[in-house]
């Protein structure tokens, strides 16, 4: 099936466009490979999203190199919030 692979901001984030996918669901994971250095250092909390975590492939192996956010994380530096 083709689709259009987007994220969830009212922004323009269009990762892929009219892509070949085998079936995929709500909850799946999709794996962006070579995504490059620095696409988790240039991300923001840009309308209150949390970072993704991050997984290293290497050698066949998935291995978690950086938890993904939480609400916690991301209010941590505000004051007065709550």
């Amino acid at each position: 099936k083709v689709y259009t692979v987007t994220g969830y901001i009212c922004e323009t984030d269009t990762f892929a466009s009219d892509r070949l996918l085998h079936d995929v669901s709500e909850g799946d994971y999709l794996v962006f490979y070579n995504a490059g250095a620095y696409g988790f250092e240039m991300s923001s909390h840009y309308n209150s999203r949390y970072k993704p975590a991050e997984v290293l492939v290497k050698g066949g192996k998935a291995s978690l190199i950086r938890k993904p956010d939480n609400f916690e994380m991301l209010i941590r530096n505000q004051i007065g919030v709550l």
